[in-house]
């Protein structure tokens, strides 16, 4: 089959390279899948550069999140049939076939093709957890995402408008502040050009942010411990930045905020009960039409490359996918 290996670490572009290799097997709890869509996602970067928190040996095949069809099941693999369409989240997918634990596998939603639904499991799942389950987001609390024109914004600006939130949205160019209004969000802030806490704090009449999102940290990060709201919570989700921010804890004591860490994978790993749950809701605001991944590009195969390195140049609006098999 084709795969794409990571062959070094460095920029996605530069250690991709396109291999044949043998079909995989599934072993016992595992389904194959053969492969419709790959979603490129940060952690494909980071993977490639070796600065993940999980660190594949050389070489590896990246992609985390795709969407396919069942090709074989496994020895004691139940509640799923060959040919059926799922999605999940597994390190190495960017391949025709991936041998996936039965576990991380999820139907896919009628509503939904395989292109739009290659980007479901991570970044909703991620935005749901975020916003539900840390943050216990309110009807009319003030939502502030950073980064809500990319792939895992977006889907939180969706969930934040579905759980009738308000929602603040900063994006890194005046280009992508349509689509974050398109999303719903009602106030739409530029990074390096508005001044975030000061706006912020207009915009909600000094009450501040209830929830922060943030996959950026750095200057986000600091921008947001200065205008969130008395007993906000903080979601700290990563640093697209490359910057991991200091908290001085005295300032979250004198502010009654939280600071709360959200990696997604390790409720895949130890509540998949909750993944489950998560992926019904998800299933039924998708049905609703609350729901659909923005797609900004679909590359053939033989780009992948292209795709992952224009994510790290911070060029994207939504997700760019990998379409393995049309």
């Amino acid at each position: 089959m084709r795969a794409w290996h990571v062959t070094g670490h460095g920029e996605p572009a530069d250690v991709l390279e396109q291999v044949e290799v043998a079909d995989p097997i599934p072993d016992a709890g595992e389904v194959l899948v053969r492969i419709a869509a790959v979603a490129a996602n940060f952690p494909d970067v980071l993977l490639a550069r070796g600065q993940y928190q999980v660190k594949p040996d050389l070489p590896f095949i990246p992609g985390v999140e795709f969407a396919g069809r069942v090709a074989a099941l496994g020895p004691g693999v139940e509640g799923f049939t060959v040919g059926q369409r799922v999605v999940g989240s597994k390190i190495g997918v960017l391949s025709d076939l991936a041998a996936v634990p039965a576990r991380d596998l999820q139907p896919t939603p009628d509503a939904l093709d395989d292109v739009a639904a290659s980007g479901l499991m991570i970044a909703y799942q991620t935005a749901w957890f975020a916003l539900h389950r840390r943050a216990g987001l309110q009807t009319g609390e003030w939502l502030l995402v950073h980064a809500a024109a990319g792939g895992v914004g977006a889907a939180t600006v969706q969930l934040g408008v579905a759980a009738g939130a308000r929602i603040i949205a900063v994006v890194g160019s005046e280009a992508k502040a349509a689509v974050a209004r398109e999303l719903g969000a009602e106030a739409v802030l530029v990074r390096d050009v508005d001044d975030i806490p000061a706006r912020v704090k207009d915009i909600t009449g000094g009450h501040g942010a209830d929830v922060v999102f943030d996959p950026v940290g750095g200057s986000a990060f600091d921008a947001s411990t200065r205008c969130v709201a008395f007993e906000g919570r903080i979601v700290v989700i990563g640093f697209a930045s490359g910057e991991i921010p200091t908290l001085r804890t005295n300032v979250a004591l004198v502010k009654n905020f939280a600071v709360l860490g959200l990696y997604w994978a390790l409720y895949s790993q130890r509540r998949p009960d909750l993944v489950a749950e998560a992926h019904a809701a998800l299933t039924r605001l998708a049905a609703e039409g609350a729901i659909r991944p923005v797609v900004d590009e679909v590359v053939p195969f033989e780009r992948a490359p292209e795709a992952i390195q224009k994510l790290a140049g911070g060029q994207t609006t939504g997700r760019v996918v990998i379409e393995v098999a049309p």
